[in-house]
């Protein structure tokens, strides 16, 4: 099982403005469309998103959401302070991982990105983090 670091998620009231800074104040820029995650909006899960890159790293600019867990059902909101991204080949050997460390986490299976299969479970600051693999 691999992981590696795949995107920052940042919330916010105002994405137009928070995708303005990131492209004119760093330089940041657009992503192989290919590569951006095919955000399934017919749930009403997400709402407003961009997406930008430093050509390694993305960031998911996204719409601050917090009464998400309402929504989804699911325990942990990942659209109230942001989240740091994790990709890995096995997500089933991951949550077994999780499982064996008694870490609690959500599995969002591909509720919010059609083709993700995405669990999501606290740091001890209680930080949300990510963990992912394209199905």
């Amino acid at each position: 099982m691999k992981i590696k670091l795949h995107h920052v998620n940042i919330s916010s009231s105002n994405v137009p403005a928070m995708e303005n800074f990131y492209r004119g104040v760093l330089g940041l820029g657009d992503e192989d469309p290919e590569e951006l995650p095919p955000v399934d909006r017919s749930r009403g899960v997400v709402g407003e998103v961009a997406f930008v890159t430093d050509g390694a790293i993305q960031m998911h600019l996204s719409e601050r959401d917090p009464l998400n867990t309402f929504k989804t059902g699911q325990a942990i909101n990942p659209l109230v302070r942001g989240h740091i991204a994790f990709r890995t080949d096995d997500i089933e050997a991951f949550k077994k991982h999780l499982e064996a460390q008694d870490i609690p986490y959500s599995d969002w299976g591909g509720l919010a990105v059609t083709g993700w299969h995405q669990v999501f479970f606290f740091d001890p600051e209680g930080n949300v983090v990510e963990v992912h693999q394209v199905t």
